[in-house]
């Protein structure tokens, strides 16, 4: 077992002094192992990113700009600024790959205190709100098609969790099989919706009932609906350590991963203004679905429906497949949550932070319950807490290059300091933008990451307690 304070070293020293006693009386654990190949990589990539949201907030983008090239323009400055990103984490996941991800960053560049709060918004807020969100998206369509009772869509909803941990629980490459099939699939629909617009859509975009564009545009608020949409990227991390083509590789998928998701989204967004025009799609309440009426018919309605829940499966099963990976990490490193840090050499994943990440997005399912906006709700709850940290791992590169400038570098991220000067104030900026347009939903994620700080302070506590009580 490595010292703790070497694969840590910003590390809390009493803390971790406590911790590698008890670690080195523990027998050597399974370790992950290179599993995954580059399509899988990039299948992972492109299948959490290009979800749902392509098939909503366009119209809310286009609400927000004055011609249809400015429309276009944002989401390329979309790709632009996810690039950049991508960058960054190219650097840090080829110097440190690890399965904790942006757990391991945050520990090596400030400790372990720090890194915890990340696992436990990680746990209870960042990824479980992900995959509620995603399993409602599933859940409301499927109701639509066969409502089992008042609550088909929760019922959906937790049938989706339920499923799909399930499938990844069986190993990590059955829930990277399924992943890859889920991403043609939703390839092949989306290549058929654009095959209808630009052969089926009539000479002259579709008139808006209402129009909503030229009053109160705003780019920068185009821009976060743009930047959210792109969201997901960054679980490339996660399987950092169980990539075959080796450290370099990685770079290679998140790049290539970003160029297919810009080209995928500037065709579909070219596709929603040549049907629609401008107009049109911002007086949509359901874009897609808007334009396969105009081009199919009724009949393309049916499949807007499927085609968006292929997306949503295909981003939920990425969601789980990566965030568990996180609970594995933190259950290492505090004893604690040990039962989180177990990993399964059969099925060569955590099985144990699967079951734990289910149960608490069951939980977050179940709020749909007491409240009928589940969806705003788990959009409200994660973002503030997801771009936050997301700023801090921007600030753990600068740390990192000071702290461990010896260290191997397969891959530098090019233009440095700029470029991730640029990273770290577009996470800032959207950090405060998703306190300023969200309600109470961004109060309860925050509610919650501080009875995370609790749990941290009550930690030292609960080990002498049990010290006292062997």
């Amino acid at each position: 077992m490595p010292n703790l304070n070497e694969e840590y070293p910003a590390a809390d020293a009493t803390l971790a002094s406590t911790e590698a006693t008890a670690l080195a009386e523990e027998k050597p654990k399974a370790e992950p192992r290179p599993a995954l190949g580059l399509f899988d990589a990039i299948a992972v990539i492109v299948g959490i990113v290009v979800g749902a949201g392509i098939f909503r907030t366009p119209s809310l983008v286009a609400a927000n700009v004055e011609s249809g090239t400015m429309f276009l323009s944002t989401w390329l400055l979309g790709g632009l600024v996810s690039l950049i990103g991508a960058l960054c984490y190219a650097e840090l996941t080829t110097t440190f790959p690890h399965a904790g991800g942006d757990y391991h960053f945050l520990t090596r560049a400030f400790g372990k205190r720090l890194a915890f709060l990340f696992a436990w918004a990680r746990m209870s807020i960042i990824q479980t709100g992900s995959i509620a969100l995603l399993s409602f998206i599933i859940g409301d369509y499927m109701a639509q098609i066969y409502s089992i009772g008042e609550f088909s869509s929760v019922l959906y909803a937790a049938l989706v969790v339920i499923s799909l941990t399930a499938i990844n629980i069986m190993g990590v490459s059955f829930g990277a099989g399924v992943q890859n099939f889920l991403l043609i699939l939703e390839v092949l629909g989306i290549l058929i919706v654009l095959v209808a617009a630009f052969l089926f859509a009539p000479n002259e975009p579709a008139a808006a009932a209402t129009v909503a564009t030229g009053n109160g545009t705003s780019m920068g608020l185009a821009m976060v609906f743009v930047l959210l949409t792109f969201g997901g990227w960054n679980e490339a991390a996660y399987i950092s350590a169980e990539l075959k083509t080796g450290r370099r590789g990685m770079a290679t998928a998140l790049i290539a991963s970003i160029a297919i998701i810009t080209l995928i989204y500037l065709l579909i967004n070219l596709a929603y203004l040549h049907v629609l025009g401008l107009k049109g799609m911002a007086s949509s309440n359901a874009i897609a679905a808007d334009l396969a009426q105009v081009t199919i018919g009724d009949a393309g309605m049916v499949l807007i429906g499927i085609i968006v829940v292929l997306a949503a499966l295909t981003s939920a099963n990425a969601t789980i497949l990566t965030g568990a990976r996180t609970n594995y990490a933190l259950g290492r490193d505090f004893p604690v949550f040990s039962y989180l840090g177990q990993w399964n050499t059969k099925a060569s994943s955590p099985v144990n932070a699967y079951v734990v990440q289910g149960l608490v997005s069951l939980a977050l399912v179940g709020l749909a319950l007491f409240t009928r906006n589940g969806f705003e709700t788990m959009v409200e709850y994660t973002a503030p807490v997801f771009w936050f940290f997301l700023l801090l791992v921007g600030i753990a590169l600068f740390v990192l290059r000071r702290k461990e400038p010896e260290r191997p570098r397969p891959f530098k991220v090019p233009l440095y300091p700029i470029t991730p000067l640029i990273f770290c104030f577009t996470s800032a900026y959207l950090f405060y933008s998703s306190l300023m347009y969200t309600g109470m939903g961004a109060l309860v994620g925050i509610g919650v990451l501080v009875v995370g700080v609790l749990v941290l302070l009550a930690i030292p506590r609960i080990r002498k307690q049990k010290e006292q009580a062997n």
